[in-house]
């Protein structure tokens, strides 16, 4: 893995060759033109990741630089201020590390920093240790807390210690409207959270006007776009298989009054199978399929994008929104989706600038038979 190096100056050059890339990769769809959608050029992650590293009496953050031609050979790069994090973990950064330092309890076998900021000013740190946590460590945590208005949460091998709360609440503007999310340590969530603004503004702007028809979402997460574009449907229903994004889906229709959407806790494949009748229980039951009118869904998946199955599934609605983290599992999709649908629309979103990673988003419709 390769540290990315920030530049300014170069940030539109970057974004140009992503534009020919992605151009290039998906020309034989011929879809229409690209809409580009930047990034700041720095501090645009809310989230990251450091280890700690011990060099006799001195620590430093950390991170490792691989050798492509020898994956087991690392080299350890210290990282006194990261440009590619938020400016509040850039802050936090030398503060947390002189605490260290002048601690023998916060200090002693700390391994790991995870830093999880919001636009809106919060900050939970996440320090993951090999020892165990005992009441001397969390009293003196418990004053670094106020020490740096911060929330910490302690790690050690089976255990984790909350000293305030485990999660953040992040508030985005979307189309001049606040929309209000849980994000819960170690569980995903989008990381530039400028980008994602603008994704969830996109994708409310491709669904607009189908007040009269349902959404379904598949791998859903917290209710990220749930929440954005219940607006546009009669009704909404998410699916998601991790417990801890489920539960936190919940908590934000709630927290932003949503109550034309329900999230059930299934696979895609588990909803593929109970739509076709072929999966019953009390799970399938409570979502009362028979009622809903499906006319879009949306999908987010991982980096290894969808199965044939799944590409099939979605190729029986009428309209798709495919949002995208790797150009080629979704171009090798869409050779599945364009049999049956046209692209629309097409957006690069430029989640992480300075790597090779391309956030995209597809609008498709059926094509009507001629």
């Amino acid at each position: 893995m390769a540290i990315p190096t920030v530049d300014p100056e170069r940030y539109a050059e970057q974004l140009a060759e992503k534009r020919t890339y992605i151009e290039s990769t998906f020309a034989h769809f011929a879809p229409p033109e690209l809409e580009v959608y930047p990034s700041p050029p720095s501090h645009y992650r809310q989230r990251c990741e450091f280890r700690i590293w011990h060099e006799e009496d001195d620590l430093f953050y950390a991170m490792f630089e691989v050798d492509p031609e020898n994956p087991k050979n690392k080299k350890v790069v210290r990282l006194d201020q990261f440009p590619v994090a938020s400016e509040h973990i850039n802050a936090l950064m030398p503060r947390l590390r002189e605490a260290f330092l002048a601690s023998d309890e916060l200090r002693r076998r700390l391994f790991q920093v995870e830093f999880l900021t919001t636009l809106s000013g919060e900050a939970l740190v996440t320090l993951i240790y090999h020892r165990p946590l005992e009441e001397a460590w969390e009293a003196e945590a418990r004053e670094l807390e106020k020490t740096l208005g911060i929330m910490i949460i302690g790690r050690s091998r089976k255990q984790r210690i909350v000293l305030t709360q485990d999660h953040v609440w992040e508030c985005l503007t979307v189309d001049g409207h606040s929309l209000h999310y849980q994000q819960v340590e170690n569980s995903f969530t989008q990381p530039n959270a400028h980008i994602c603004q603008t994704m969830l503004s996109w994708a409310k702007e491709v669904t607009q006007g189908r007040q009269t028809e349902d959404l379904v979402e598949l791998y859903c997460g917290n209710g990220n776009f749930t929440i954005a574009l219940a607006d546009n449907f009669r009704r909404v229903l998410a699916t998601e298989i991790s417990r801890t994004s489920v539960a936190s889906a919940n908590v934000n229709l709630d927290a932003n009054s949503v109550t034309n959407a329900q999230v059930a806790r299934m696979s895609a494949e588990e909803f593929s199978s109970a739509l076709k009748g072929e999966k019953a229980g009390r799970r399938v039951a409570e979502m009362g399929l028979e009622s809903y009118d499906f006319s879009t869904v949306l999908v987010d998946p991982p980096r290894a994008g969808l199965d044939e199955q799944n590409c099939q599934q979605i190729s029986e609605y009428d309209q798709i929104v495919y949002i995208s983290c790797n150009p080629a599992t979704l171009a090798e999709n869409l050779t599945i989706l364009t049999k049956t649908h046209r692209i629309e629309r097409f957006a690069l979103f430029d989640q992480f600038p300075f790597t090779h990673h391309c956030e995209c988003g597809v609008w498709l419709t059926r094509r009507t038979a001629v």
